[in-house]
């Protein structure tokens, strides 16, 4: 029996803000089962990618070495993982910060899948310096003053024999230079130019974390840049543009920190959601038209009923209630494509009033072309009970529920009169331990709101994380919610005053 033989795909991760990946790219991510990358590729891209679909195993995560944190693998022991996990017959993706081509040594690593007889595929990204020039407003080619682009590697081989940058050249090249890997050697690289008649005035611009929140621009001029870099003591990611498109900028660039703050006030907020991921949808949109980069960590897990003979029986039985009550948009999904498979239609519900908690649970009513009869103005069981008690006494009333909840809806009812019934029409877990790539992140600090959008959210993230969750703000759906959340010792930054996920966002904003 032979074993199947999986797939590489050298994918360009972008210049680092984790959105700018191609479209291509994102979708392999979510299908990977091993994910290999380097220390240019931010881990929220990562989490974005490999949280977004439940019905799957998260990837296998490889990070092949941070500077300053531990070993870097060699490219070497980088070819042999690679190989030996396709060899496995594993989806791989090998991950690389900007595009695959551009020093990315993509060319050694397609030898060794070559030699080994592993497909391939590779995957194109936007290079730092496009991306650069574009959020910097610094034209890397101007029909004045430069009609191409050179880009340079400011660290050569270390097993050539010989130097093969050819400085001298590069000193007469009548366009803009871009230096990638160029901080610690610039006080060679720039004595160099000058030395073979580059101007010591050349406009030089010193570009690091080209499209994250906190990108630096700092402009010098080639003679001065030795004796900039040294006292800022700038860490990679960094590129050097020489050249003098720099004096070409624009006067005002789109990306700055005020213009920002005006049109995307979440800009460089990092957000955890943590509803299940089938229903993020909405709020991955809206977050991210504010700025904010998002990760999705489910802190519970929905499905249907273990067994579904007790949903049957009161299907059969719907004619002889009075009222309907869905408590969430999940009820009435499941609740109605149940009734839907069982050969049924909706005019089962015809005797039956429709009474609603929230929104968006009659949204999804209206997706079945129903409207509720009644939803009160404000999203809570108290508030609902109280609203329906005057209609239910000698009444019958479902309560299409989740498998765990507060009893405060039926309780109150009962009191009120009514003869109240309840069946499960869904199942919800708590989600035990988190992606691997979310913890590091919380625990050091780069997670700056963790969504609480119910109280069964509540209990299950003080589980799963526990005096971490402290590390970051929370913001609660609802003061039931930061109840919950302040008598398990954590108190929510934040609380929407609209009950609503978009409440949530709002409150965030305020916050801010």
């Amino acid at each position: 029996m032979t074993t199947k033989t999986g797939k590489v795909y050298l994918v360009g991760a972008g210049p680092g803000e984790p959105t700018l990946i191609t479209l291509r790219g994102f979708e392999l991510l979510k299908q990977a089962e091993v994910i290999f990358y380097d220390y240019l590729v931010d881990p929220v891209a990562l989490g974005q990618a490999g949280l977004l679909d439940e019905s799957r195993t998260p990837p296998e995560l490889v990070c092949l070495g941070r500077h300053g944190e531990g070993r870097l693998l060699s490219q070497a022991e980088i070819n042999e993982q690679m190989v030996a996990a396709a060899q496995s017959g594993k989806m791989v993706v090998r991950l690389k910060g900007g595009d695959p081509a551009i020093f990315g040594r993509t060319a050694e690593e397609i030898a060794a899948l070559e030699a080994a007889n592993i497909p391939y595929e590779v995957v194109p990204g936007v290079t730092s310096a496009l991306a650069a020039s574009s959020y910097t407003g610094i034209p890397f080619t101007h029909r004045d003053v430069s009609s191409c682009v050179a880009i340079v590697t400011g660290q050569e081989c270390r097993d050539k024999e010989f130097d093969s940058l050819d400085l001298a050249g590069l000193a007469k090249f009548p366009g803009t230079l871009v230096f990638y890997m160029g901080v610690t050697t610039a006080p060679r690289w720039s004595t160099e130019l000058i030395a073979h008649g580059k101007p010591a005035a050349t406009p030089v611009a010193i570009i690091r974390r080209a499209t994250f929140a906190d990108q630096q621009v700092v402009k010098t001029t080639l003679g001065e840049l030795a004796d900039v870099l040294a006292p800022k003591k700038m860490r990679p990611p960094a590129i050097i543009v020489v050249g003098e498109v720099v004096n070409a900028a624009t006067e005002t660039t789109w990306f700055t920190a005020t213009q920002q703050a005006a049109v995307k006030p979440l800009q460089g907020k990092l957000v955890l959601l943590t509803r299940p991921a089938h229903q993020s949808a909405e709020m991955l949109r809206d977050l991210h038209t504010l700025g904010a980069t998002t990760l999705c960590q489910p802190a519970i897990e929905i499905s249907a009923p273990a067994a579904w003979q007790a949903v049957d029986r009161v299907i059969a039985e719907l004619p002889t209630f009075d009222w309907l009550v869905f408590s969430s948009a999940n009820g009435v999904n499941y609740f109605l494509n149940r009734l839907l498979e069982t050969g049924h239609d909706l005019r089962q519900l015809g005797s039956c009033q429709l009474a609603t908690i929230g929104s968006a649970t009659a949204e999804a009513l209206q997706a079945f072309h129903l409207r509720t009869d009644l939803q009160p103005a404000e999203y809570r069981a108290e508030a609902l009970a109280e609203e329906l008690a005057p209609q239910v006494k000698r009444k019958r009333v479902l309560l299409l529920r989740a498998s765990r909840g507060r009893e405060v809806l039926a309780e109150m009812l009962t009191a009120a009169g009514a003869e109240v019934s309840q069946v499960v029409v869904y199942e919800s877990r708590d989600v035990e331990h988190p992606a691997p790539q979310v913890l590091p992140l919380l625990q050091a600090g780069r997670i700056h709101w963790i969504t609480v959008t119910s109280s069964a959210i509540a209990r299950s993230l003080v589980k799963m994380f526990g005096d971490d969750l402290k590390k970051a703000r929370l913001v609660a759906i609802s003061p039931l919610t930061a109840e919950v959340l302040s008598e398990a010792g954590y108190a929510a930054a934040a609380v929407a005053t609209e009950y609503t996920t978009a409440g949530v966002i709002q409150a965030i904003v305020g916050a801010e």
